[in-house]
């Protein structure tokens, strides 16, 4: 043996910093989906605020936080510690969210869900650039399927616990206060299990973004087809209340929801690790087409007991299908040095479109009904994989063997 030949390092699944980010996503979406599948229910029947100020709610937080995702990018693109980014917007957002255990009225929940956005402004960007800049190319599918995966399972977990406590008489506001309990095990696992050397690359010439022309067409694809999605969007706080003029009861929210996010746990790392052979395009395809037929099947298709269940799960699915797809395109078309400003321009544009996306949606729903509502998300999304093909047209996905797809 070659005494001055060095050792090969053992192969690991996925980088330290993946898998910590991704129990990171785990329990955070644990402690808030012990509030949000609720927060609809509380705004109406305890609150007495309509679709509408839900829409406002969920549209202008999402909205707002958007801009802070693009400048959180830009500042990692700088050279500002990534994980003193993540780990601030983790803590603003389980320190927040707690508190909406305390309205009185609809406004204070605005203002909890705008610092929670806040907090999720803050750390989305720079910690998606941290998976992109741990994998390569050939495994950048599993490991951003991988952290969708743990995320959506603790969006399974919150709405499980909060059923538990639910099923023991405890009210709806006590719920929201025990979620800090999982949001405490956030903080401490990003403080001591994050590597200190978890960074995104910082460009070593101009800091000038690049410009639209200059710009690879799937990431521009991809932005334009963010943005008609987040304008069609079906808040899944709306399916909600769908499913319960549809006859679900209170007490089988949680359950209904956990289920939901089961299906998108499920699916994120195959559909992630298939978008590495498949090339990204088709599975977004996939994924936003199954997403338009369940919006008509919403609107058109008589539901029964169990269908409410099937028709949740299928459009969870359409989400969990495209996830980690979505975000392993930019990391292979985003120009290399602005890599956290490229992720931080497509949570700002999804945020920015949400707001009058779902204002939109409400507002149909109020004065024209659910139905309409869902065919007009649907035709929105057909548009949206309509432009994705055309502006793509003549460009080719790499997959992790090279061949275009």
């Amino acid at each position: 043996m070659n005494a001055d030949k060095a050792p090969v390092a053992p192969k690991v699944f996925l980088p330290r910093a993946v898998i910590v980010l991704s129990l990171v996503s785990f329990l955070n979406d644990s402690a808030s989906e012990m509030i949000t599948p609720l927060l609809p229910l509380f705004l109406t029947a305890t609150l007495g605020a309509g679709p509408m100020i839900i829409g406002f709610i969920e549209g202008l937080a999402e909205a707002t936080a958007s801009f802070l995702k693009f400048y959180s990018g830009r500042l990692a693109d700088k050279g500002w510690p990534a994980k003193k980014l993540v780990l601030s917007g983790y803590s603003l957002s389980n320190f927040s969210r707690p508190l909406i255990g305390f309205a009185l009225g609809w406004p204070f929940v605005l203002m909890m869900r705008f610092f929670d956005r806040i907090g999720k402004g803050i750390r989305s960007s720079p910690r998606d650039a941290i998976i992109s800049s741990s994998t390569d190319t050939a495994n950048r599918g599993k490991a951003f399927g991988f952290q969708r995966a743990l995320d959506n399972l603790g969006a399974m977990v919150g709405p499980l616990l909060a059923y538990i406590l639910l099923s023991y008489q405890v009210q709806l506001q006590q719920v929201f206060f025990m979620s800090v309990i999982p949001g405490a095990l956030v903080l401490l696992l990003l403080w001591f299990g994050l590597p200190a050397s978890a960074r995104v690359q910082v460009p070593k010439k101009s800091m000038t973004l690049p410009k639209w022309s200059q710009l690879d067409a799937h990431f521009k694809g991809l932005l334009v087809a963010s943005a008609g999605l987040a304008l069609a969007t079906a808040p899944e706080v709306f399916l909600i209340l769908w499913a319960t003029d549809k006859g679900l009861i209170l007490s089988f929210v949680p359950l209904v929801w956990a289920a939901a996010s089961t299906g998108k746990a499920l699916i994120s790392i195959p559909a992630g690790q298939l978008s590495d052979k498949l090339g990204r395009k088709p599975i977004l395809v996939l994924g936003w087409s199954l997403r338009v037929v369940t919006l008509l099947l919403l609107a058109y298709y008589p539901v029964s007991n169990h269908l409410i269940w099937v028709f949740f799960l299928s459009y969870s699915a359409s989400l969990g299908l495209t996830e980690g797809a979505e975000r392993a395109l930019i990391g292979d078309f985003a120009p290399e040095d602005f890599k956290a400003s490229a992720f931080g321009l497509y949570h700002m544009t999804n945020g920015l479109f949400a707001l009058p996306g779902a204002l939109l949606f409400g507002t149909v729903w109020q004065w024209y009904g659910g139905s309409n509502a869902f065919v007009m998300a649907a035709l929105l999304t057909l548009s949206s994989i309509v432009l994705l093909s055309i502006m793509t047209a003549s460009s080719k996905l790499p997959t992790s063997n090279g061949n275009p797809k």
